[in-house]
């Protein structure tokens, strides 16, 4: 694959470079350089958000009707669509993921500028009666400027969460990329271009996140700040943004829970253990790291989980194009050793590897599926967030002690359960602390279906239209009738 060197930012329409220099971009499939991208400073910052704010109040955004709108933000889907060939490589290259799941990242992209471009017209207020004399109703306002910080794990996806429900809704976008996966972003750039967005709509740059993220949530003339990443950058992102009153999104992250009851159906939970875990590498906000399994079924599944881990094939994403048993690299050498590290930490507290556990004697930041047991409720790995390849396995008694387990941490982003008994199923889902639940399937649902967490995992919500009201501010207009 031939990738151009050098990479720039998009400010006001135009590729630029930053005032911070330049970052070298590593392929985690091979642990060679990629490329290199410019790195934006706060004086860059500031630039996007005034090109932002320019946009936003000449009206443009807004003054059109809704439906004509949402077709601009569908037409970015299609767009990306029409260059998942020219995407792909280079996001599996940039990323580590296989090529199929970049070929997936890139539809599932595409199809959130689908839904909120169909969302656009839906968004309507309401009439509020107040007797005679009065008419009263209310209606939708963007915030102005929505300042977007993405993590590096679905750098695509998770652009075009925030972007296509932020366009659509009409506001402005500042979009900050992860440092590690920011190439793959200038798609967003052409996109724009190419639907007609005028310059200064759409602002993509990157940079560190203690300059040019700490830039952009203080910003005074930012109105909305959307983040996905750790808790830590959440906390302090959170505070800069009160200091301007400036409302959040904020996706932390998690450490989900399976309960797997005695009745599951186990062989098909094997494709459960597959996408819950080893998807991307573990790197998902939203994995399924941690197994609660009925006592009498522990043996069993730690057999078929320690199956599922061994059958998958590892190695450059790049060489993996048909969906199926493998995984590709973990984003970074440094993530992959943080993820051997807690293992060996987990096996220090009396933790068992089942299987994998080892970081791989290949070129690249691979790490081997694992699956550990002899795990422990109170254990660092049963508590923190690993964010790789590591599946931990507990057994539970009953119903009352799977659930103080799933909710014995300080996350409460996504939880299952699995059983063909529905009063059951009922009580889990209303007894787990978590903004989703799953029921006989990890991740079901989809766009229309809306996240966000409990605690830790953050608060807000992002997908479904429940992410609309994130981005716009109710206006009430109350008129005496005389």
């Amino acid at each position: 694959m031939d990738v151009k060197p050098y990479w720039q930012n998009y400010i006001d329409g135009a590729f630029c470079d930053g005032g911070a220099g330049r970052v070298d971009i590593i392929n985690p499939g091979t642990g060679q350089r990629l490329a290199e991208q410019a790195l934006a400073d706060a004086t860059d910052v500031d630039r996007a958000v005034q090109a932002a704010k320019r946009v936003h109040r000449s009206g443009w955004l807004t003054d059109m009707r809704p439906v004509e709108r949402g077709r601009i933000v569908q037409a970015i889907g299609r767009y990306l669509l029409d260059h998942a060939d020219d995407i792909a490589p280079l996001l599996t290259a940039e990323q580590g993921k296989p090529l199929w799941e970049a070929h997936k990242e890139i539809a599932g992209a595409a199809r959130y500028f689908e839904y909120y471009g169909n969302q656009a017209e839906t968004l309507e207020g309401r009439s509020i009666p107040l007797g005679a004399g009065y008419f009263d109703f209310t209606h939708y306002e963007p915030f102005g400027i929505s300042a977007q910080i993405i993590p590096w794990n679905f750098p695509l996806e998770m652009t075009a969460r925030s972007l296509s429900t932020g366009l659509a809704t009409g506001n402005a976008c500042v979009v900050k990329t992860p440092e590690l996966t920011p190439i793959t972003q200038y798609i967003y750039a052409h996109a724009a271009e190419a639907v007609g967005l005028p310059a200064g709509a759409v602002n993509i740059l990157c940079g560190w996140g203690h300059e040019a993220g700490a830039a952009l949530s203080g910003h005074p003339d930012v109105n909305q700040i959307v983040f996905t990443g750790s808790v830590k950058t959440g906390i302090a992102i959170a505070t800069a943004a009160a200091a301007n009153v400036v409302p959040c999104v904020l996706e932390l992250g998690g450490k989900s829970a399976a309960i797997v009851h005695e009745d599951a159906d186990l062989e098909a939970f094997e494709t459960d253990i597959r996408n819950g875990i080893y998807v991307n590498a573990g790197q998902v906000c939203s994995a399924m790291s941690r197994v609660i399994v009925h006592q009498s079924r522990h043996d069993e599944l730690v057999e078929r989980a320690v199956s599922v881990a061994k059958s998958l094939s590892v190695g450059p994403g790049a060489e993996r194009a048909t969906a199926g048993l493998n995984m590709g690299a973990m984003v970074s050498e440094a993530q992959r050793d943080r993820a051997a590290a807690m293992i060996a930490d987990a096996e220090a507290q009396g933790a068992q590897v089942a299987t994998g556990g080892r970081k791989m004697n290949i070129p690249g930041a691979f790490l081997e599926p694992t699956v550990l047991t002899n795990v422990t409720p109170d254990m660092t790995i049963a508590q923190d967030e690993v964010f790789g390849p590591v599946l931990s396995v507990m057994p539970f008694k009953d119903e009352a002690e799977a659930m103080r387990i799933a909710n014995g941490t300080d996350y409460g982003l996504v939880g299952g359960v699995f059983t063909r008994d529905l009063d059951r199923a009922t009580r889990a889902a209303q007894g787990i602390r978590a903004g989703q639940v799953f029921v006989n399937e990890w991740f079901a649902g989809g766009v229309e279906t809306p996240f966000g967490g409990y605690g830790k995992s953050g608060y807000g919500r992002e997908k479904g239209r429940e992410a609309l009201m994130n981005y716009v501010q109710t206006k009430n207009v109350a008129i005496r009738v005389r």
